[in-house]
């Protein structure tokens, strides 16, 4: 398998480059991502409008793509301030504070929910059925905000999907063009999973009480904005939270997770994934805000009801403002650049970050451990498109070669590219990926992002040496 590579993928590589040492340095990045999109714009069109127009049209691309989660976020949002202002939440949560009471409970707590959540629903549902219950309970008993949100991240996006063990896309993906059984696969990813899950979760729980006690500790809040879940100061909140009797809020307490469940239930007879579950979800979740609205407003309901919808979309588009630009730059390494500029690419390629991981495994010799460094390094790559499954063909197509040329390993290879460009790419250090868990707890996604960065990289350290041997 060989591609040629031109200028666009080396000045795609550039920036790529650059992009990731601004966030190390924890400086803005959209004008870094502006300036790439013009530039590979310039290249590929070889005019000043059409790379100027590029510039805006990758941006409506990126809010294409992105649209559904900033709904579903937006109205989970809504219902949130619904059920804060009028006080259910508390009736919702008080069963589980006798389970979470110190921080390190809520921590892994809030993981391991998540985790059997995201293994039958995927995580962006699992975010938004299980966010809005789970955060006040951490909040009260000491874990920030961002803790939480590392924690949902990391089981949810990180160790879940990587595995995918019920519904399975990932492992058939990979399965598929390594030209392997995906029982193969699963079962070779099993002992990859464990210790990357490990590995990071430990290292990310460590690093943040460490930080906590040294006083280095950024809570990442949104600035001007603050988690959705927490209560505000309008002085009508006080009558809202009274406008239900005792008796209405512990049935409503009742009523909106066995709702939820029903969903769970519709999600398992009616084979619901993905986008299917979040819109479900969303859904259920519009229909328990108007209830409560009406319930609490009574006449004023109708006015009210477009007011919540406008705080959670101002919310939703609060959070996703500064990620639209970054995503924007790299939805063109895949299928993003020929919906900008057209079919300026030689043609084999099969986009730009996917020829510059198959250019990679080109240029190593082959032996185990520099195939389980290749494979690691080659999900990472085609994971940087905030994805985390448009490379993972590509991850399975890469260990065949070096399985065949090494002559063992093909399916621990096979999983070791999944796991690389899942952790990567289906969010945990990608900003615009992990947005469900940053918005549902109010946090920075970029600040996320870096606190996740170290832990994700030591654990692709260890599972990467862990590979070495099972080959």
């Amino acid at each position: 398998m060989e591609v040629q590579l031109s200028a666009l993928h080396w000045i795609y590589l550039v920036f790529v480059v650059a992009i990731i040492g601004f966030m190390l340095m924890r400086r803005d990045t959209t004008l870094v991502c502006i300036a790439g999109i013009l530039g590979l714009g310039i290249l590929a069109t070889t005019s000043a409008s059409g790379s100027v127009s590029g510039i805006f049209n990758s941006f409506i691309y990126a809010i294409k793509e992105l649209i559904g989660t900033i709904l579903i976020i937006s109205i989970i949002v809504a219902m949130s301030r619904v059920l804060i202002r009028t006080g259910i939440n508390e009736y919702m949560i008080a069963p589980l504070t006798r389970f979470f009471r110190t921080p390190a409970q809520a921590f892994w707590g809030i993981g391991l929910i998540m985790l059997v959540t995201s293994w039958f629903f995927w995580p962006s549902p699992g975010v938004a059925l299980i966010g809005a219950v789970l955060l006040p309970v951490a909040l009260r008993v000491g874990l920030p905000a961002l803790g939480a949100a590392v924690a949902m991240n990391l089981f949810g996006h990180g160790i879940a999907l990587s595995g995918d063990y019920i519904i399975q896309g990932a492992p058939k993906l990979t399965a598929d063009a390594a030209g392997l059984p995906v029982n193969e696969v699963m079962q070779a990813s099993i002992p990859l999973v464990i210790v990357m899950g490990a590995v990071t979760t430990v290292a990310a729980y460590w690093m943040m009480r460490r930080d906590q006690k040294l006083g280095t500790w950024k809570d990442g809040l949104i600035a001007s904005t603050g988690s959705p879940l927490t209560p505000n100061d309008d002085p009508e909140a006080a009558s809202d939270r009274l406008a239900l009797s005792h008796a209405t809020k512990k049935w409503l307490a009742v009523l909106i997770p066995f709702l939820f469940a029903l969903d769970v239930v519709a999600m398992f007879v009616l084979n619901l994934q993905g986008g299917d579950a979040t819109a479900l979800i969303g859904g259920t979740a519009i229909l328990i805000m108007l209830l409560i609205t009406m319930l609490t407003h009574r006449g004023k309901g109708f006015e009210k009801t477009t007011g919540y919808l406008v705080q959670g979309f101002l919310f939703g588009f609060k959070v996703f403002g500064p990620v639209i630009p970054i995503a924007a730059f790299f939805y063109l390494g895949d299928s993003g650049f020929l919906a900008m500029f057209g079919e300026k690419l030689p043609e084999a390629s099969h986009g730009i970050v996917n020829d510059l991981g198959v250019a990679l495994a080109n240029v190593v010799p082959v032996n185990g451990a520099i195939g389980s460094i290749t494979l690691t390094i080659v999900g990472a790559v085609t994971g940087l498109d905030g994805s985390g499954f448009s490379g993972i063909s590509l991850a399975g197509s890469i260990a065949q070669l070096f399985g065949h040329a090494i002559g063992s390993g093909l399916a621990t290879l096979t999983a070791l590219g999944q796991v690389a460009a899942i952790w990567v790419g289906g969010g945990t250090i990608i900003p615009w990926a992990l947005i469900p868990a940053a918005a549902i707890c109010g946090v920075d996604p970029f600040e996320l992002a870096r606190r996740n960065l170290k832990p994700v990289l030591i654990g692709l350290f260890v599972t990467t040496i862990v590979a070495m041997f099972l080959i």
